[in-house]
């Protein structure tokens, strides 16, 4: 079992029976999975981005990525419905927990001027979105050999019911949110 697993099971849900006032251990938030995406407006352009893109998403996540495709045809973007726009990855159980291990003390303490990140990306339902400008900020991707720095968007789903309850979890599971 995981580092963070074990301390979630001996140390969070003890403390947050404590502090939110739960009668049962299933009432306790906990993390239901983690989704990396990657938007790619260029792939319409340029096939060569797609493909370099997901080994980059592979590498980082250890799993191989699903392509999205346009729900709608927008003229003015010259995109019809079906083209591939993104990549996208969803972690559970053990590499999900390896993941957001690596990436709270591994990934976000390497960004240049790191001050936290934001309090305010919840979407009122206890699940937090966090976005990357670049994916070299992830330890296994080697600067030479990326083509174009792409941003990564990490979405944290959890059980939480409010935005409250997964601030809470996340904060004693280590992730470093900004004072303002």
């Amino acid at each position: 079992m995981s580092r963070l697993k074990e301390s979630y099971k001996q140390e969070i849900i003890p403390d947050l029976m404590k502090r939110c006032g739960y009668n049962n251990v299933m009432q306790v938030p906990r993390l239901d999975k983690i989704v990396l995406s990657i938007g790619m407006g260029e792939a319409l352009k340029n096939a060569k981005a797609l493909e370099a893109a997901e080994s980059d998403l592979t590498t980082i996540a250890g799993q191989h990525p699903v392509t999205t495709r346009a729900k709608r045809s927008i003229a003015s973007f010259r995109l019809r419905t079906g083209m591939p726009i993104g990549l996208k990855v969803t972690l559970r159980k053990k590499r999900m927990y390896e993941f957001f291990d690596k990436l709270v003390n591994a990934v976000l303490p390497r960004m240049r001027e790191f001050q936290g990140v934001p309090q305010n990306s919840f979407d009122g339902r206890g699940n937090y979105t966090l976005g990357l400008k670049e994916q070299t900020a992830f330890p296994e991707i080697d600067y030479d050999k990326i083509d174009k720095a792409r941003g990564v968007e990490i979405t944290i789903v959890t059980t939480a019911k409010t935005d409250e309850e997964g601030r809470n979890l996340l904060e004693l599971l280590g992730v470093p949110f900004s004072k303002d």
